[in-house]
């Protein structure tokens, strides 16, 4: 079914030495020398690439349909050592259009809401037939003036005191001013309408070609959808597990798959029983202990062992029954009822912890791999320029993984410079010792529902045994 899959980066040579002509070799399956460095990134035996396109606005030279020659002119025109080169979006494609239809779909969301916004646009279409299909879009940082030439990220406007006048920094020597962006490209809500806009695209083709399958950018909590999310898990990941290959990614979605139909099982059983109750004719409902005797009625208990298995039910029920001074429908309602609380309760619970606990386990994988390759990588920073390409070739998964690594790290570590492991290996082991504790109260949450359906099918079978004898009466007061 279509999934709503966005994630938005910024591949910059100042995250682990990023290159935007690598990132764009990579993405598009060729052959690009970069320039800047001459290193020569050669991706030509890359399988899954249905489509590559770059589409460029009004102003932009149209030498820079060239892949090679858009991405060198980029890593030219930004000369600091930590330049943002380009801004890069990751998005699912439904699996109910084809790949025509998909691929027109992708060209008219990058035309509407980046290219005609003024960026160059690099599309790159994946599909390798394993239920994934998905696109890159790479996209320019900087505007581009009417002459074709590269215009300013940002300009600099000074701070005037309250009479109009610059204000002098003797420390810095300067005037103070600051920063403002040529674009609102960079803008905190754009992240949200790109999201949104993809959204509302991808619904409409999927209505105009007749499928009834839509996409939500929103998530579960803000939809009002009870579920905890699974994790994306990418290319890689889902080839891994397409394959049989076991994955850290996919244990996490699974793990929280049988927690959601847990939880989604046990809402609905205590809804069902709660429904009951609340239909239940009081008058001539049948009293607890007629219940709990009747749970079998309709059953042979021709064995000895089914005899058993019944009398512990029955024992069970009574359990339930005196230690929660239950006596009356009325209170068998009352605790269903702080049931049906307790089950939102204890599952909310039990989602934030799976959510801590899903963060950090994505933490502590990124730190094994950081530790893991970290020696491979200074060597690689270590050598000779003349040398790192050969070095590289023979490294490449390691140095990427390394740096995929060390980016996920730094985007998580909110300004740190040291790695908390033990910290948040320690809260890992809390919040696992925490999620046990609280599987305790939901498995007996699970019991005391299951000792209700029990006296339910005691109400039904008795009620279903004095359905003619009902019938019989409600014919004579009607003859009366």
């Amino acid at each position: 079914m279509a999934i709503f899959h966005l994630s938005i980066q910024i591949i910059s040579r100042g995250k682990g030495g990023k290159s935007a002509v690598a990132a764009a070799a990579y993405r598009a399956g060729e052959k690009i020398t970069n320039e800047r460095d001459g290193m020569i990134h050669d991706y030509t035996r890359k399988g899954g690439v249905i489509h590559t396109e770059i589409f460029l606005p009004e102003h932009a030279p149209r030498e820079y349909a060239d892949r090679a020659v858009l991405w060198n002119t980029v890593e030219r025109i930004e000369k600091a050592k930590n330049s943002q080169l380009a801004r890069e979006i990751e998005l699912s494609l439904p699996v109910e259009l084809t790949q025509e239809q998909n691929i027109n779909l992708v060209h008219d969301y990058v035309k509407r809401h980046f290219v005609e916004q003024g960026m160059c646009a690099d599309v790159c279409v994946h599909d390798k037939g394993d239920g994934n299909p998905h696109a890159h879009i790479m996209l320019t940082m900087r505007p581009i003036n009417e002459d074709g030439t590269w215009g300013d990220k940002q300009k600099k406007e000074y701070i005037l005191d309250k009479n109009g006048g610059k204000i002098y920094d003797p420390k810095k020597r300067q005037y103070k001013c600051k920063s403002i962006a040529t674009t609102d490209w960079h803008d905190q809500t754009k992240a949200e309408e790109w999201r949104a806009a993809w959204e509302e695209a991808a619904n409409a083709a999927l209505k105009q070609h007749n499928h009834a399958a839509t996409i939500d950018h929103r998530s579960y909590e803000r939809q009002g959808i009870d579920l905890l999310p699974t994790v994306h898990m990418g290319v890689a990941v889902h080839r891994m597990e397409q394959r049989g290959i076991p994955t850290r990614r996919g244990a996490i979605n699974r793990r929280v798959d049988v927690t959601n139909r847990d939880l989604r099982q046990l809402r609905a059983r205590i809804v069902k029983v709660k429904d009951w109750l609340y239909n239940a004719p009081l008058g001539t409902t049948p009293t607890m202990v007629e219940m709990m005797q009747n749970a079998a009625g309709g059953k042979r208990l021709e064995t000895q062992w089914k005899r058993i298995a019944n009398l512990k039910t029955q024992a069970q029920v009574l359990i339930f029954l005196t230690s929660n001074n239950i006596s009356t429908v009325e209170q068998l309602a009352a605790k269903v009822e702080h049931m049906h609380t307790q089950q939102y309760e204890v599952g909310n619970r039990i989602k934030d912890l799976d959510r801590r606990k899903n963060k950090l386990t994505e933490h502590l994988a990124n730190v094994d791999v950081y530790n893991q390759h970290r020696a491979v990588f200074r060597k690689y920073k270590a050598l000779d320029p003349k040398k790192q390409a050969a070095y590289y070739n023979k490294h490449e998964k390691e140095i990427e993984q390394y740096r995929a690594a060390y980016q996920y790290l730094k985007d998580h570590l909110n300004g740190r410079t040291a790695i908390p492991e033990k910290e948040w290996r320690k809260e890992l082991a809390d919040k696992t010792a925490e999620r046990y504790a609280l599987c305790e109260e939901y498995y007996k949450l699970r019991d005391d529902v299951k000792s209700v359906e029990v006296l339910r099918r005691g109400a039904e079978n008795i009620m279903s045994a004095d359905a003619p004898e009902r019938e019989q009466k409600r014919t004579q007061d009607i003859s009366r």
